[in-house]
């Protein structure tokens, strides 16, 4: 009876703990993204209404430092012309030159610079860094088999925003189902119409979040299509070589199979 009482004590504590655990980690949505799966490639026009996001949402706030600007021109990123990628950079970013010991306008070969004066967090590696959200730690089962992992878990931060506020040692948190814990202390960034989209795609919330997740996943992962390209090949490498190595043993050993074969036993 004791024996009985215990386990089912552990059983309900373990219920527990686990839709604890679970709320803890917050909610993320399932977002379809056109890079998903193994025949997946980046949208081009997606990470262009992404840049667009970011440099005019987030970079207030947020810096790409890892990221070189030229990249932006590449035919696999955002794909911009040279002369806007010139633009963007002279225009819109400002870089610390030690050697001038002042700022100045960026160049394409310089980097996004930081930004630590709001004290958030560096967005260069975000996308890549929260692969491993689900399933046993670090090894992104559920962004392998289900498309889940760092995309997902930004967007799902940036649209689950409840409108709830409390405020905890002069700190102003704000509710949001995605967020470990439940609340945040970043202010919901995005409100709907924040940019206008040169395609013609309306700028809802939703839409601005899976962009902007979509630029910072190509941002985190720029050769991510070239090196499932190379896998591919490789894996198709791999078959045939088996193939064939398959066959040449069944060759040789053929004939001193049917020798053996025919050879009386004595």
């Amino acid at each position: 009876m004791i024996r009985k009482l215990t386990l089912s004590a552990a059983a309900a504590l373990a219920l527990a703990a686990g839709g604890a655990s679970a709320a803890e980690e917050g909610h993320v949505e399932d977002f379809s993204f056109s890079f998903e799966g193994p025949f997946g490639t980046y949208d081009q026009l997606q990470l262009q209404r992404g840049l667009k996001v970011y440099t005019m949402v987030c970079s207030s706030c947020h810096g790409l430092r890892y990221v070189p600007i030229r990249t932006l021109g590449s035919e696999s990123g955002p794909g911009l012309p040279e002369d806007q990628v010139r633009a963007y950079a002279d225009q819109y970013v400002e870089v610390y030159d030690p050697e001038l010991e002042e700022w100045r306008a960026a160049k394409p070969t310089d980097n996004f610079p930081a930004v630590e004066s709001a004290g958030a967090p560096d967005l260069s590696l975000m996308a890549k860094g929260r692969a491993g959200f689900h399933g046993p730690y670090g090894l992104g089962l559920n962004q392998l088999f289900k498309g889940m992992g760092g995309p997902e878990y930004i967007a799902s931060i940036l649209t689950g925003y409840t409108g709830e506020e409390q405020q905890q040692a002069g700190t102003i948190l704000y509710e949001n189902t995605a967020f470990p814990g439940g609340w945040i202390s970043m202010a919901p960034p995005l409100y709907g119409d924040d940019v206008d989209y040169e395609d013609g795609t309306e700028a809802t919330i939703e839409q601005e979040a899976k962009d902007v997740a979509a630029f910072l996943m190509w941002a985190a992962e720029p050769k991510m299509m070239e090196r499932r390209h190379a896998g591919f090949a490789g894996v198709i490498f791999l078959i045939v070589l088996t193939s064939l190595l398959y066959l040449t043993n069944k060759s040789l050993w053929a004939p001193i199979k049917k020798k053996a074969k025919e050879t009386p036993a004595e």
